[in-house]
């Protein structure tokens, strides 16, 4: 089996890609050590250099190059595909990467016989609150300000490559807020949540746990619906963004109200209980006591 990574550069995919690896050359879920590989594509060749020396075929090209796509895709029998841009870019490239790019990988999957495509979402599909922790069966109502086009442009990323899935399984992993081993994604939450309530939450999964809920999704012999929520147990406040960066509660917070308490909250009922998922940090806390922020 060879497995094809996009996006293996970024903050997921570069913790991904080694638990793929060790996967990989365990053979534990496949039964099957020796035909295991894996396959990167890179856009610059020296930062696939880490990814060679563990192990991994490098292949040097762009997502948007349909070119390189079929390159990547020759042979492979499934994709994860975990590239995605949003924080700060212009709202075209992030339809040009996390729909069009992506949806043109799909494609090119299905020309070369892929079996199963794995495709990294965001909870930030959902859109508002439901008055309760979000499911996979909920509406996509995507929108708002804070990241552009990012939700608008992977929902309709889901939409399109699931329209491929008679000749090709198509998996999606809907991710929260993603943190933990060295990732600033952490320290930077500090720039949104200062024009959040106090008690605002914020739905978050470790590295950890986003690797396991993924390959979970690639190995997985079936799953019962394509779409499943990758998130731990415990939402964090706004209060304790400040207090997990140790920085002090500016004054006025308490003055806010949150206008949607539900906004990104996302129950992991479904993939406990179909996939056997159980967090191996259930929250912040439990990762911060471990060592593993």
């Amino acid at each position: 089996m060879i497995t094809l990574v996009t996006g293996a550069t970024g903050q997921v995919g570069r913790r991904f890609v080694p638990r793929l690896l060790a996967e990989a050359r365990t053979g534990a879920r496949t039964g099957a050590q020796a035909r295991e590989r894996v396959r990167v594509l890179v856009r610059d060749a020296a930062r696939g250099e880490p990814f060679a020396e563990l192990g991994a075929e490098v292949v040097v090209g762009d997502l948007r190059d349909e070119e390189a796509l079929g390159k990547a895709v020759a042979g492979t029998d499934a994709v994860v595909n975990v590239a995605a841009s949003f924080r700060g870019v212009p709202d075209e490239e992030a339809w040009a990467v996390n729909r069009d790019a992506a949806v043109a990988l799909g494609r090119a999957a299905l020309g070369a016989g892929v079996r199963r495509f794995v495709q990294v979402s965001t909870g930030n599909v959902y859109g508002t609150g439901r008055g309760r922790p979000l499911v996979e069966d909920d509406e996509s109502r995507p929108g708002g300000e804070m990241w552009g086009a990012y939700a608008e442009s992977k929902a309709a990323a889901e939409r399109e490559l699931l329209a491929l899935a008679d000749g090709m399984e198509v998996r999606i992993g809907r991710l929260p807020f993603v943190y933990g081993e060295g990732d600033p994604h952490l320290a930077d939450s500090l720039h949104w949540a200062a024009n959040w309530a106090p008690a605002q939450r914020l739905q978050m999964a470790h590295h950890a746990d986003v690797g396991q809920g993924l390959l979970r999704l690639l190995y997985a012999p079936a799953v019962n619906g394509p779409v499943y929520n990758i998130a731990d147990d415990a939402p964090v406040t706004t209060v304790e963004l400040y207090q997990l960066n140790g920085v002090e509660v500016p004054a006025g917070l308490s003055e806010r109200g949150d206008r949607d308490p539900w906004f990104g909250i996302m129950s992991n009922r479904k993939i406990r209980r179909d996939l056997g998922f159980r967090p191996i940090h259930p929250s912040v806390w439990t990762a911060r006591d471990a060592g593993a922020l």
